[in-house]
Formats: structure tokens, C-alpha cells, sequence
């Protein structure tokens, strides 16, 4: 029984998850939390080592969820459920691709969903840093160097965009990763 609900369950996210894995964060809360697989609070550290670990964030904790509730043929289909998707929506995607592309109302689409995704993961990121801030009954609190770090990566990627320039992901996730333990080292 556990095999059959970890394939519709991330079947679910694999059809559904529109905009990458930080659109997802929703759903597979939804999913994952409707089964009782993990807890709120197991869900928000899987998803901080689902970013950290090489790999996709869905398939990274498709393949732990499996693995904690059925072993590793449990992971095996997880992962595959979650993956199959995707999988098919491409290949039939790029059967039609170049007959869309030329769809003034299929640009028009993708256009209206751009925005829909990024208020979709900023939603998803205020919704957690709320849920963590109302942890204060449990010793959690505000953390001055989380929010003073927040503010300076978002400036470092968002001033460039002023000036027409982008940063680059991979020179922001370096510069992270040195703030954050010049941030915590002292």
C-alpha cells in the first residue's frame, strides 16, 4: 500500500509542479504533509538539505520520503514517479515546440506565467520564514545575522538588475557561502 501512495503522491507533484523545484516546495508540502510522511519541521530541513546536496530539490526529497517510508524500493519509485512526468511532458513538448514557439498565444501564456511562478516562490519563502519566526515557543527566534545576510545577497542580486546587468547564480551561491561563514564564524 505504501509503493502505490508514494507513486500517486509524487506523481502528483511530477504532473503538477509547474516552474521548478522552488514552485514545487507547495505542493510536495501538500503531498508529503496529506500522507503524514514528515512533519512541518522535518519538511523544512529536508528542504534546506535538498538545496545543498548536488541534484534536483523534488528528486533529492522524492528519494529520501521513499527511502524513510519504504525502503529503497520505495526511493526507487518515488523518485521515478516523480521524475516520469517530466520525462514524457518534454519529449512531447519538443515534438510540437517549433510549432508553438510561433503561437503569438502561447507566448502570450508563458509571458502571464513567469510572474505567477515568482510570486508562487516568494510566497513559498515568506510562508516559511514565517512558520520559523513563529517558532518562538520552542527557543526559535528572529536571527539578526540570517535577516542582515537576506538583505545583503538580495541587494547583491538585485542592484546589478538596475543597471541592466545579471549576476551570475553561481557567483551569488560563492558569495553566500562566504558571507555565511564570515557571518557565523564570529
Amino acid at each position: 500500500m505504501i509503493y502505490l501512495e508514494l507513486m500517486l503522491g509524487f506523481l502528483k507533484v511530477g504532473f503538477f509542479a509547474f516552474g521548478g523545484a522552488y514552485a514545487a516546495i507547495p505542493l510536495m508540502r501538500d503531498v508529503v504533509m496529506s500522507y503524514g510522511w514528515l512533519t512541518e519541521d522535518a519538511l523544512s530541513y529536508m528542504i534546506a538539505v535538498s538545496e545543498s546536496t548536488p541534484g534536483p530539490i523534488m528528486v533529492n526529497l522524492a528519494t529520501y520520503v521513499g527511502s524513510s517510508q519504504g525502503g529503497l524500493l520505495g526511493a526507487f519509485i518515488a523518485t521515478t514517479s516523480v521524475v516520469l512526468p517530466a520525462f514524457f511532458i518534454i519529449i512531447l513538448v519538443m515534438v510540437i515546440f517549433k510549432a508553438l514557439l510561433k503561437n503569438d498565444y502561447f507566448q502570450a501564456i508563458l509571458s502571464g506565467l513567469k510572474p505567477a511562478v515568482v510570486g508562487v516562490i516568494l510566497a513559498t519563502g515568506v510562508y516559511m520564514m514565517l512558520n520559523n519566526a513563529l517558532h518562538v515557543k520552542t527557543g526559535m527566534y528572529f536571527d539578526p545575522k540570517a535577516i542582515i545576510l537576506t538583505i545583503l545577497l538580495s541587494a547583491m542580486m538585485f542592484v546589478p538588475m538596475y543597471f541592466k546587468k545579471k549576476m551570475s547564480p553561481i557567483l551569488l551561491i560563492a558569495i553566500s557561502a562566504v558571507l555565511g561563514m564570515i557571518f557565523y564564524a564570529f
